[in-house]
């Protein structure tokens, strides 16, 4: 009897932490910022690999993107339910003078902390 109600218990925690993650509500128009990440480089954030950046002839200094503003342009769900955005700069400027948009896992870069609202 102990271990079934141990089961579900499980169970019920499990469906509540996938029920919280998915409740991230986000449209087109939003507005977040860009935070230095915990880690060396942005794991949820995607931005274009440093020798793509060098190849087109910039800089690839990841301080330079702290604290920008960014504005989601586009939505889209993985297969797991939870959303991909395309994120912009909100002043119309380019990341790294070449690169006009990026894409982002909004849930892990939330929990992370490498965007805020």
């Amino acid at each position: 009897m102990k271990k079934h109600l141990i089961i579900t218990l499980f169970a019920f925690t499990v469906v509540g932490l996938n029920a919280q993650q998915s409740q991230i509500s986000v449209s087109e128009g939003d507005v977040f910022t860009i935070s230095q990440p915990t880690s060396a480089e942005f794991q949820h954030v995607h931005f274009p690999r440093k020798n793509f950046i060098i190849k087109r002839g910039a800089v690839p200094n990841m301080k330079s993107v702290y604290g920008t503003q960014v504005v989601v342009t586009s939505v889209s769900y993985d297969g797991e339910g939870m959303p991909r955005v395309t994120l912009e700069r909100k002043d119309g400027g380019k990341f790294f003078r070449h690169f006009r948009s990026v894409d982002a896992n909004l849930a892990s870069a939330l929990q992370s902390g490498e965007l805020v609202q």
